[in-house]
């Protein structure tokens, strides 16, 4: 026969294994400083987009997208001093997936002029599927720190990947040879229009179809472009 206090141990005992056994079967939350480094920043860039998408650009704030994910304070200004900053690397990001999305085009279209046009229906594509960061890149009232090195450094790989495609297709024969800044101002700005027009809904309010307009586009300014 058990003791008064033998009783009370293995009350004890019982109760422990219990609690341990409870404790395991629910899922544990992720402490907001276990996050690893760049898992956090692509996390908080990620609720940023949600939230200007969801709720624009006031309701954007630093406080807000932490809040979001249950991070601490000083976890989240480790990487961004302030809105500026967060904002600064969305569009970073932003230039970083066109400049890739240009190149994918550029070469899976065989390069030369198909590859051309397929570059910039894939430039307006990446515009009307990443439409905020696409605003945040190059909308105006957005605060930006225009001189932020890796800013600077993916808005220049991306505008010289146009710039490469031309000057390739300059020395295939199939484009004049003008400057080949000058023409890739051109054809950013003609195509950039197409993109603002298509993420606003403008083709869509008159009953346009947004792929049309963009390969009658393209098809003019290899037109003039032709030597």
């Amino acid at each position: 026969m058990l003791s008064t206090s033998n009783v009370v141990y293995v009350n004890i005992a019982r109760y422990i294994r219990h609690m341990a056994t409870t404790r395991a079967a629910r899922p544990a939350k992720k402490p907001p400083d276990q996050y690893h480094h760049g898992d956090l920043r692509r996390s908080l860039l990620a609720a940023a987009v949600r939230t200007l998408q969801k709720q624009g650009f006031e309701a954007l704030t630093l406080r807000a997208v932490g809040s979001e994910l249950g991070v601490s304070r000083s976890a989240l200004y480790r990487h961004f001093a302030d809105k500026a900053a967060l904002l600064t690397a969305v569009a970073s990001e932003g230039f970083r997936m066109l400049e890739s999305a240009l190149r994918a085009g550029w070469e899976g279209g065989g390069k030369g002029r198909a590859g051309f046009l397929t570059m910039g229906d894939s430039y307006v594509r990446f515009a009307v599927d990443h439409p905020w960061h696409y605003r945040v890149m190059f909308g105006s009232g957005f605060e930006l720190d225009d001189d932020d090195p890796e800013l600077n450094e993916s808005g220049k790989a991306t505008f010289g990947m146009l710039v490469e495609a031309l000057v390739a297709q300059q020395e295939a024969g199939l484009v004049r040879r003008d400057d080949p800044q000058l023409q890739a101002n051109f054809v950013w700005a003609t195509v950039h229009g197409v993109a603002m027009l298509a993420i606003d809904g403008n083709f869509e309010h008159q009953g346009t179809d947004r792929r049309v307009v963009t390969r009658y586009v393209l098809d003019r300014i290899v037109a003039a472009l032709a030597p």
